[in-house]
């Protein structure tokens, strides 16, 4: 199973849903425009970690989707203080580890080097949410998934292109036999 097989049946058996719908009724804000607690410059980082995340191969990637913007709005208008600092705190990390590890900005770098930087950062965050007891803040990197998940998949290309989608669905049908290499179901 590839990566993006992984992460459709991840948002599928996590029942992601729409939340936030006053971002989707209103749309992404214009290119170049500071949205909330983030800059356009957050935002262009958001994008380029959420496309590393899910790449745009046959079908759209993050990028295509504006995850970007809308981990950005999520975070200012659904996330809660401790959420809000860990992630922007983390993304100033994560600029860090990229001049780190390659001597230039994570925008600046070639994919298979974003994906170098990512990786690493994702075994510190499993390691960091191992450890944790009781109620806690998420490693930042582990909320950038999750919304990077939630963002996509919630998103036109993402239930209209990677999931199987109809617009108005027929009768229920409890029982559908699966063909191997069939899509998911957006609704």
């Amino acid at each position: 199973m590839n990566r993006r097989e992984l992460l459709k049946h991840i948002a599928v058996l996590t029942g992601a849903s729409v939340v936030g719908a006053d971002f989707f009724l209103t749309g992404c804000a214009p290119d170049g425009k500071d949205i909330g607690l983030f800059s356009a410059a957050d935002v262009a980082l958001l994008d380029h970690i959420a496309e590393t995340i899910i790449p745009r191969t046959a079908t759209p990637g993050a990028r295509d989707a504006q995850t970007g913007a809308f981990i950005a709005d999520f975070v200012t208008h659904c996330y809660d203080d401790d959420e809000q600092k860990a992630l922007i705190t983390g993304l100033a990390a994560l600029t860090a580890a990229a001049k780190t590890q390659h001597n230039r900005a994570f925008g600046k770098l070639k994919p298979t080097e974003q994906l170098e930087v990512l990786s690493k950062i994702a075994a510190e965050a499993k390691v960091y949410n191992e450890q944790q007891i009781g109620d806690f803040t998420p490693h930042y990197f582990t909320l950038l998934q999750q919304l990077t998940l939630l963002g996509f998949f919630t998103s036109e290309q993402g239930y209209t292109q990677v999931l199987r989608y109809e617009m108005i669905p027929g009768p229920y049908k409890g029982c559908i036999d699966y063909k191997k290499g069939e899509k998911a179901w957006a609704n």
